[in-house]
Formats: structure tokens, C-alpha cells, sequence
């Protein structure tokens, strides 16, 4: 059997190859299969980093979470509307964790699609 790429928005290996494209029947994600080849790990630390409006990003910007979050391994939940402050962008982060930043909870790291700039 092939080894084909994991699905790139819900990342589930439950994908098959359709002529040009791979397919994600979990979630009906299609993209082309050069677009695999294109994407590695050198030129994700090219990409602006943008919110999710697809404001650009950079370091010291304030930006607003739009979603309830929780922490993982904590009862702790970051609520929607919290105004974070000085955020300190992290190109290539651990599993889209591409925001650094300081709360009242702590330290966390977040996914840039889950905030807006303020």
C-alpha cells in the first residue's frame, strides 16, 4: 500500500489518492498532489503568519481570541473576547502553535486562527 500524506486541515491518515488529488473522506478536504511537494517544512517558516481574517501578524501585536479555548490538561478556559497583548509570533510551532504569549492564566502558546487583530 501507498504511504500517502495525512490530511492537512484534520490530520486523520484516512486518505486515498483521486487522479491528481488526495481526498479526506473524514472531513472532504481536496488538495492536488503537488501542492504535498510544495508544502515543506523550509517554506512554512516563509509564510506570514496571519489571524483569522487573514490579517498578517507580527510580533507586539494585540490580538482577540473569537473563540472559547481550553486549556489542555487544565480545567483552566480562555474566553472569547480576551484582549492578548505583546504576542511574539513562533514561525514552524508545534502543531500550528504559531503565537507566544503572556495571560493572567499564564504562558501559552496559540493557533493563530483562533484569534483577530485587535
Amino acid at each position: 500500500m501507498e504511504n500517502l500524506p495525512a490530511c492537512p486541515v484534520c490530520g486523520l491518515e484516512n486518505t486515498y489518492q483521486d487522479g491528481d488529488n488526495y481526498i479526506c473522506p473524514d472531513c472532504g478536504h481536496e488538495w492536488p498532489d503537488e501542492d504535498v511537494a510544495a508544502n515543506s517544512d523550509d517554506s512554512d517558516a516563509n509564510k506570514p503568519i496571519v489571524d483569522a481574517n487573514g490579517n498578517p501578524l507580527a510580533d507586539g501585536d494585540a490580538v482577540i481570541l473569537i473563540k472559547d479555548l481550553k486549556v489542555k490538561g487544565s480545567s483552566t478556559v480562555l474566553k472569547k473576547g480576551t484582549k492578548v497583548k505583546s504576542i511574539r509570533l513562533v514561525p514552524g510551532g508545534s502543531d500550528g502553535h504559531d503565537v507566544d504569549c503572556k495571560l493572567d492564566a499564564g504562558s501559552f502558546t496559540l493557533k493563530s486562527i483562533y484569534l483577530k487583530k485587535a
